[in-house]
């Protein structure tokens, strides 16, 4: 069974809205490397068509955008779109339909390396279910005074066990984390 793992840049007060943390290319190197050691992503709609919008590169494009590692690497991976609403996707996607829990399921159950997953509602919903087997929370020395929280509104509390930290020149730590029990 391969993992699930979830990554996410968030502020010192919980905050992960993308427009107020900072990015810089040693973190994006950091991404690009979970990218590239996952077999696939696994995203909601509204951070896929933020991803495609934000990292898609033209079609013949040979190389990345300037000389970011994440531009090529997000283009390039393999993408499961979590979605009801969507009609078809592209840019290396395929959807994601019926009961959340069995198509998760069904997905970690494939041989491989694992599943990244990124966003705030679809891992919210993967957290509730007990589905995701590793946290990252990448904490950038920012607050942020407002925007959207982590895990606002999940019904149960998962315990976690610290596995490891990774600091940045920037300050910012990630660390990461698996479920206890």
């Amino acid at each position: 069974m391969r993992p699930l793992r979830y990554s996410i840049n968030v502020t010192v007060d919980g905050c992960c809205d993308h427009r107020v943390i900072p990015a810089d290319l040693e973190l994006h190197r950091h991404h690009a490397a979970n990218i590239a050691r996952a077999d696939a992503l696994l995203l909601g709609r509204v951070t896929y068509l933020m991803m495609e919008q934000a990292w898609r590169l033209p079609a013949g494009s040979a190389g990345a955008t300037g000389e970011d590692p994440f531009a090529r690497t997000i283009h390039d991976a393999r993408k499961h779109v979590v979605s009801s609403t969507l009609e078809r996707v592209d840019w290396n996607a395929e959807l994601v339909r019926g009961d959340l829990a069995d198509a998760v399921r069904e997905l970690k159950d494939e041989p491989g390396n694992g599943l990244l997953v990124g966003g705030v509602a679809l891992p919210l919903a993967l957290a509730g279910l007990g589905l995701i087997d590793e946290y990252e929370f990448v904490v950038h020395p920012r607050i942020a005074g407002r925007g959207p929280s982590l895990f606002a509104g999940l019904s149960e509390h998962v315990d976690l066990r610290l596995t490891g930290t990774t600091g940045f020149a920037s300050g910012a730590v990630a660390m990461r984390y698996e479920p206890r029990g």
